[in-house]
């Protein structure tokens, strides 16, 4: 059967894909922002923390990286309810989305960690700083540096991951485009468009964090 193309009516509803989008980035900043502060405080409860807050970070990450993020984001929204804490459907997109990127940072972050010269450390404690400065004077900072790479990889699939909070009802790209081509019966045009858009978004995104990059540590980091 042919098919025949008609993106004219995606040209119709283009600011509604393009609201769409512009909610994904809010959505997808408010996240990354959010998964690096949990990343960074569970890298600093495994290193320098009592062991059982090593421990229930141990436990988390576990968690995270081993369960299905929708089953995480139903939780967050339909199960979180019960016991009395009600976020709206955008409020519960981030949290969820930042719980699920915080344990993946958490791992990266051990890793740049773990390439920080031992000497450094030594010679910072033998200086008289304590753990805590060691961790984010000395340690912290070189650890970004060596892990800005696999961060920067990691927020841009976060940004791509949240297709999966239309299911959840907040208004991002994902949700728009599903609704207008449910209303126009033109899957492929608004797919097709939402992907475009998506690829544009995935390419700001790793411009921007280019920047940050060459902005926070030169151009030492590849």
């Amino acid at each position: 059967m042919a098919y025949t193309f008609q993106f004219g009516v995606v040209a119709d509803n283009f600011p509604a894909l393009l609201q769409g989008a512009a909610e994904t980035v809010e959505l997808s900043a408010a996240a990354m922002a959010g998964g690096l502060a949990v990343g960074v405080l569970g890298a600093l409860a495994r290193n320098v923390g009592p062991r059982p807050a090593a421990i229930a970070v141990r436990a988390y990450v576990e968690i995270i990286r081993n369960t299905p993020f929708l089953v995480q984001l139903f939780i967050v929204y339909f199960s979180l309810p019960a016991i009395g804490l009600r976020l709206s459907a955008n409020g519960a997109a981030v949290l969820g989305m930042a719980l699920y990127a915080g344990a993946y940072i958490t791992e990266i972050l051990r890793g740049g960690i773990g390439a920080v010269p031992r000497g450094e450390v030594e010679a910072a404690r033998a200086l008289g700083l304590t753990k805590l400065q060691v961790f984010g004077l000395v340690v912290l900072p070189q650890a970004l540096r060596i892990a800005y790479p696999a961060l920067s990889s990691q927020f841009i699939l976060l940004m791509l991951a949240s297709s999966v909070v239309s299911t959840i009802s907040a208004e991002e790209l994902t949700a728009v485009t599903n609704t207008l081509q449910s209303t126009t019966f033109r899957a492929f045009e608004f797919y097709f468009a939402a992907t475009a858009l998506y690829l544009l978004m995935a390419l700001g995104f790793r411009a921007v964090l280019d920047g940050i990059r060459r902005l926070a540590f030169g151009r030492a980091v590849t």
